[in-house]
């Protein structure tokens, strides 16, 4: 499946971690090559997706630069990721209801493939299964994933009502397939977590220009 046949997707960027190893603050508004990793994200994402929203907790103004919707969790505490995913599902079904598939993608990923959308989709297709995720050598990416709007209500259900967090959990419960990419030379889903990781990634844009 090419980009061009690529059904209609909405990108959700997950921006609303607690990036308690970076000592706080918004690991997506770090900057990587003089560019933020969010700038980087949206860069990438924005070839692929139909429309683009981002999850993030807090005062929405401080991601006012990027012009786009800004969609909280609804889900009490910090519920990790399959909150924002849930928050990403119930944005698509209210505002873009002629759209039924999210890309997700984390938000401090700086090098992420300009093909995964299209990758994932076709993934999902050739294994008959409703969901896929992202694998670069032997780590799975379950936030880098494919999501059907049609699951929001079952997603919801196992949240509230089970207090389920493991993505790969609830996923596995209805299928999910793998795009699968190399981590060499440039895991494109390396992640910046700690500010080793951040020196890392600027020595990775500084000697791969592609990335």
């Amino acid at each position: 499946m090419t980009v061009a046949q690529t059904p209609p997707t909405l990108g959700l960027v997950l921006a609303g971690g607690l990036a308690r190893r970076m000592g706080g603050g918004d690991k997506a508004l770090l900057r990587i090559g003089g560019v933020s990793i969010l700038d980087r994200v949206l860069e990438r994402l924005g070839q692929q997706c139909s429309r683009i929203i981002l999850n993030a907790n807090g005062d929405p103004r401080r991601f006012a630069s990027t012009g786009l919707p800004v969609v909280a969790d609804d889900l009490p505490g910090f519920a990790g990721p399959l909150a924002g995913i849930l928050a990403g599902l119930d944005w698509a079904a209210a505002h873009a209801p002629e759209i039924t598939w999210i890309g997700s993608v984390p938000g401090d990923c700086p090098f992420l493939p300009r093909d995964l959308i299209a990758r994932l989709h076709r993934a999902r297709t050739e294994a008959g299964t409703p969901m896929a995720c992202a694998k670069s050598g032997e780590w799975r990416h379950p936030v880098a994933g494919l999501w059907p709007v049609m699951l929001r209500h079952d997603l919801r259900h196992a949240l509230v009502e089970e207090d389920l967090r493991k993505i790969e959990v609830w996923t596995d419960r209805h299928g999910v397939a793998l795009a699968e990419w190399p981590d060499a030379p440039v895991d494109p889903f390396f992640n910046v977590n700690t500010p080793e990781d951040a020196a890392r990634a600027e020595e990775i844009a500084a000697q791969h220009v592609e990335a």
